[in-house]
């Protein structure tokens, strides 16, 4: 104990002597616990400690003053200081202790209950009621000749009514209501005493009376304010005054209202006539009227009410409300008849359009329209005569106008709708307002077009764009009158402007939904409106618009998917140059439709599925496409591309490989066949470079195909080798020979692509006739392997061999070409000896004439010995021709004959020499 007592002195000191705040909310928290954790009873004497809590207690009252400490460490504090007193205590302390005592435990009770907790509170509520006991006993055992007791116990009696009040405040909030009648009567009992204190536990039992109103425990409630009243009245000198005693009947006629008004109809209108007497108020007389009418009064009883109302002058407010509660509460037929009275009761004052504004508004509630509209033409009448309606009335006015209106056209009737926008029109000819003209005029233009009165729509609009020349749903309401007057110029005009507009920021318009997207969707709404009355080409300007404005990627590529239906349905119909120009429209969209469903994949809320369907849609798009542009290959090239570009944004599978493989090969064909038709074209070299890129991303998605599933039986393999040559032979790539290698090493190769490939090679601009020759030399030698050959197939790889090899001049007889040659030749006598019949005579007369040609240059070089060879290999296929033999036999013999007395000659000449 002794210890707890030194350590709570130290603390204490610390915060005594702390110069600055920082800390000191850690040390009230450690004191409050030690302190707190006292074994109770605990007495001792020890004058430090009271000390230590006087100081404590005057501290926290000088902390209080600038709100340098929390109310709550405030409370601690004075907890602290409040038990470590009476820890002090003697058996018989001196009255100033115990003054000291009931001073700090009563307001360390309050301090609690501002803190809102009231059980803390009551401890200390306790020992103050305790000691203020303990000092009246005291007092009152000085006797009756001690000339200054009473006005001591006067005190204490007074101080002890006011922890009372407390303590029934703390019963109240811990909702102990017996408690706080036990505490209250106590204190009624006392007031005999205190005359003084009427006043003050008035109030007290007033804010119990509302607390628990609050609460809605309605029964609770009305005891506190009937105690309120009661206690008001007991002296009349000290009480709150005639008007919070009326305050305190009006909320206790309001409980008994609320609580049951059939069983307390006769206490309820009992408190109210009191305090209708006590002090008058309008809600009094209002209250009243409320009560008869929820208390199922006859209709003569309200009436009467109502007279009482009117004939005390009140405020119109309070004649409004009740109007409405008359409305409320089903009593229509008092509701009106209450209007006109307060119409003729106000008629001269400036308030009076209220009043016809409620009869308006109540008139078109019950949907009394016709009775709603004449009092609307009263009021405009009015408005014109002079008596004008309040700036208030008139925006109140206008909301119900437009409110009528608005519900009118949703629901279609749009005679009905105009009618309620022509009476808010009155309203600004008058020159009253000047706020919304346009807009009042784009609905009143909306309702025309809708009754097909399009010349009165054009002048409504014309009047809004007078007034709102820069409003975008002014030049919306524009292109419809243009849209229906098939005016395709002014159409796309309305549309320019409505784009030029989309830059700025678009206010709300009741009849169009706005979003932060509203461009977009007045562009969307503009295209749908042109599709409807077919006006193809305009309904296309609105969606180029609105793709190029809207921020909504979502609806990009659904307008993208209406642009695209509306191009290809022009493309199935149109030829020529119009066909072209809507092919490249259509790759325009596509393109746009490529980048925008890349960015759908980065927009939150979109799923991959959904990117995935997007994806896939365009991609037929292009696929198909792609397959109407067999004349135009730069076009089926693009389209293939895009196909396969937005493939990739496709949820990944076989199906979308194979189309990827497709789209690479048919582009990279594309590419070629672009370079076939103009081989001298400038961009000859980027177009075969692409084309290679192609070629290169095609491998690696056939690599990747092949691992899904069987594909021996695809030629893809095949026409990537022969696109890859072609391009790199048409580049004249060092790579070239590396494809033919390849190629070579294919499983089941095949002739008719070596054939092709040595084609290529020498199809200009390339020029490799040893891949050619090595090409033709592999593709014969297959051929002649075959069980039957195929001896025309052969006969050109001959054909081939010996025109590439034969030498052309004098300079290109070289002994080891014409040997080469030779072997080609033997190939061929070979080949015809074997099936005479099947090899084309022509091709036979052709390896004759080459032969013969090649002796007899050779003869003309004076090269006879060779010259002899070549003749006689031209001799050899002599015999092999058929029809055509004996007119060449003739000839041939005697110039062999004259090449063989040359070369006798020739010997001779050599031998004489020798």
């Amino acid at each position: 104990m002794e210890d707890v007592l030194i350590n709570v002195k130290g603390l204490a000191e610390s915060l005594l002597n702390r110069q600055s705040d920082d800390s000191v909310n850690d040390l009230i928290e450690t004191l409050f616990e030690k302190v707190q954790s006292l074994e109770k009873p605990t007495k001792i004497q020890d004058t430090e400690v009271e000390e230590c809590a006087i100081q404590l207690w005057n501290w926290a009252v000088t902390k209080n003053i600038g709100s340098v400490i929390s109310e709550q460490q405030k409370a601690k504090v004075r907890l602290v200081a409040c038990k470590l007193l009476y820890v002090c205590e003697t058996e018989e302390p001196p009255e100033n202790v115990i003054r000291k005592q009931i001073m700090m435990a009563s307001k360390t009770g309050r301090t609690w209950l501002d803190c809102k907790n009231p059980k803390l509170a009551d401890d200390f509520l306790k020992l103050a009621v305790s000691s203020l006991e303990t000092l009246y006993c005291r007092l009152t055992s000085h006797g009756a000749g001690v000339s200054d007791t009473n006005t001591p116990k006067g005190d204490v009696e007074k101080d002890l009514l006011r922890v009372l009040s407390y303590q029934a405040e703390s019963a109240v909030a811990q909702e102990n209501h017996q408690e706080a009648v036990s505490c209250m009567q106590r204190c009624k009992e006392m007031l005999l005493r205190l005359p003084k204190e009427t006043g003050y536990l008035s109030l007290i039992c007033y804010n119990f009376g509302v607390e628990t109103y609050n609460q809605k425990k309605l029964e609770e409630s009305s005891f506190w304010l009937s105690q309120s009243y009661d206690i008001g009245k007991m002296n009349p000198k000290y009480s709150p005054g005639p008007e919070m005693q009326a305050k305190v009947l009006r909320l206790l006629a309001t409980v008994y209202l609320e609580l049951d008004c059939q069983k307390y109809q006769e206490k309820a209108l009992h408190a109210v006539s009191l305090a209708n007497k006590e002090f008058f108020h309008p809600s009094g007389l209002y209250l009243k009227i409320r009560i008869l009418v929820k208390s199922k009064a006859s209709d003569e009883v309200v009436k009467s009410g109502l007279t009482e109302l009117l004939d005390s002058d009140v405020v119109l407010d309070v004649c409004l409300s009740t109007a409405k509660l008359l409305m409320a509460e089903d009593r229509e037929t008092l509701a009106f008849d209450f209007l006109k009275r307060m119409c003729q009761h106000f008629e001269s004052s400036p308030e009076l359009g209220s009043v016809l504004l409620l009869h308006i508004e109540l008139l078109l509630q019950k949907g009394k329209e016709l009775l709603g509209k004449q009092k609307i033409e009263d009021a405009i009448t009015g408005h014109y005569s002079g008596r004008q309606l309040s700036q208030h009335n008139l925006n109140s006015l206008h909301l119900l106008l437009w409110d009528k209106a608005s519900k009118n056209f949703e629901a279609k009737n749009y005679s009905e709708a105009l009618q309620w926008y022509n009476y808010s029109l009155s309203f600004y000819k008058a020159g009253q307002l000047d706020q919304n003209l346009a807009k009042l005029q784009r609905n009143r233009a909306s309702c025309f077009l809708h009754l097909q009165q399009l010349d009165k729509a054009k002048e409504a609009i014309s009047d809004a764009a007078n007034s709102d020349p820069n409003n975008i749903f002014t030049h919306f309401s524009i292109y419809k009158i243009a849209v229906l007057e098939k005016n395709v110029e002014k159409a796309a005009e309305a549309v320019r402007e409505i784009s030029v507009l989309a830059q700025s920021p678009v206010t709300t318009e009741d009849t169009i939904l706005v979003t932060e997207n509203a461009a977009a969707n007045i562009l969307s709404l503009a295209a749908q409106i042109a599709l409807e009355n077919e006006q193809q080409e305009t309904a296309m300007k609105a969606l180029e618009s609105l793709c190029e404005h809207s921020q909504d990627v979502a609806q990009v590529l659904t307008a993208l998917r209406c642009l695209v239906r509306l191009v290809l349905s022009t493309i199935e119909k149109a030829q020529g140059e119009k066909r072209d120009t809507s092919l490249d429209v259509l790759l325009s969209y596509l393109k746009m439709a490529l980048q925008n469903v890349s960015h759908l994949m980065q927009v939150p809320g979109h799923g991959a599925d959904q990117c995935s369907e997007e994806a896939n849609w365009f991609r037929r798009i292009a696929w198909n496409t792609a397959l109407l542009c067999e004349s135009s290959p730069v076009r089926m090239r693009d389209f293939f591309v895009l196909s396969y570009q937005l493939s990739r944004l496709c949820a990944p599978g076989r199906g979308v490989l194979m189309g990827q493989k497709t789209c690479l090969l048919m582009a990279a064909a594309a590419s070629l066949e672009i370079c076939r038709m103009s081989p001298q074209s400038e961009q000859q070299t980027e177009i075969l470079t692409q084309a290679l890129e192609h070629i290169q991303i095609c491998w690696e998605v056939w690599r990747a195909l092949k691992t899904t599933g069987e594909s021996s039986k695809d030629p893809t393999e095949t026409l990537l080798l022969l696109y890859e040559f072609e391009a790199r032979a048409k580049l004249n790539d060092s790579k070239l020979e590396s494809v033919l290698e390849c190629v070579l090493e294919l499983d089941n190769i095949d002739t008719k692509m070596l054939e092709t490939i040595a084609a290529l090679a020498m199809e200009p601009p390339a020029h490799f006739p040893g891949l050619c020759k090595k090409a033709l030399r592999i593709a014969l030698s297959l051929h002649r392997q075959g069980p039957h050959a195929d001896l025309s197939r052969c006969s050109n790889c001959l054909h081939s061999l010996i025109q590439l090899s034969l030498p052309s001049g004098v300079c290109e007889v070289e002994p080891r070409v014409l040997e080469e040659v030779w072997g080609y030749y033997e190939e061929a006598l070979s080949i015809i000896a074997a099936t005479p019949e099947d090899f084309p005579e022509l091709e036979v007369l052709w390896l004759l004439t080459r032969a013969w040609n090649t002796g007899i240059l050779l003869y003309s070089l004076a090269q006879y010995p060779e010259a002899e060879k070549w003749c006689g290999l031209g001799m050899r296929f002599l015999r092999h021709l058929g029809s055509l033999q004996e007119s060449y036999h003739t000839q041939m013999t005697g110039l062999y004959s004259e090449v063989l007395d040359r070369l006798d000659k020739a010997k001779k000449s050599i031998i004489m020499e020798e």
